[in-house]
């Protein structure tokens, strides 16, 4: 099975973005029918580590790590991260652009927790990512289906978007069914 480790915004934070998201010209070129693969809000979150593909029986394993991280996490520090949505930019060029939020608050606590992770996995011997860890929430990928001007032009709207303050207070380990209209499982989560 197909593993990532996230925590998810609330509602009102997605619902936010959502609206910011359709004032740019990647959401109005959406709107207006060009395929650039907007991502599904009820699907936004902020990934800490991605296994990949997970033997069935290694489940336990996963669940252990995830809950002693979490633990650990919560006893070190006290409370959960204080985070926002704002800022942003895009990754890739051409067909592989991909455009994002950024992520502000107390992000060092949120990348202590995907330390915590990743090292819980490490331990475990399970597979994940070693990729460093960068708070973001992918909100497009346009690819080359519009015009760079208008990914530069929707980097420079997202320099000044700010949304509200929520608390990252749930660890969540979901399964993905990738696809061209991926769908996720939430298996098990840990209050942090």
């Amino acid at each position: 099975m197909r593993l990532f480790v996230a925590v998810y915004p609330p509602k009102p934070a997605v619902d936010d973005l959502s609206a910011q998201v359709s004032r740019l010209r990647t959401g109005a070129a959406a709107a207006a029918g060009t395929n650039v693969r907007l991502a599904d809000p009820a699907n936004a979150h902020l990934t800490l580590a991605f296994l990949g593909d997970v033997p069935d029986d290694r489940l336990v394993d996963v669940e252990s790590a995830l809950g002693l991280a979490a633990q650990t996490f919560r006893d070190a520090r006290g409370s959960s991260p204080r985070l926002r949505l704002g800022g942003g930019g895009s990754f890739g060029r051409g067909r592989f652009t991909v455009l994002w939020v950024d992520v502000r608050g107390e992000v060092d606590g949120l990348a202590v927790l995907a330390r915590l992770i990743r090292s819980g996995l490490r331990r475990a011997r399970l597979p994940h990512d070693e990729k460093p860890f960068r708070a973001h929430l992918t909100i497009a990928r346009p690819g080359d289906r519009i015009d760079r001007a208008d990914v530069l032009a929707d980097r420079e709207t997202l320099h000044d978007y700010l949304g509200p303050e929520w608390s990252a207070d749930e660890l969540v380990l979901m399964r993905s069914h990738p696809g061209p209209h991926p769908t996720y499982d939430r298996l098990a989560a840990w209050p942090v």
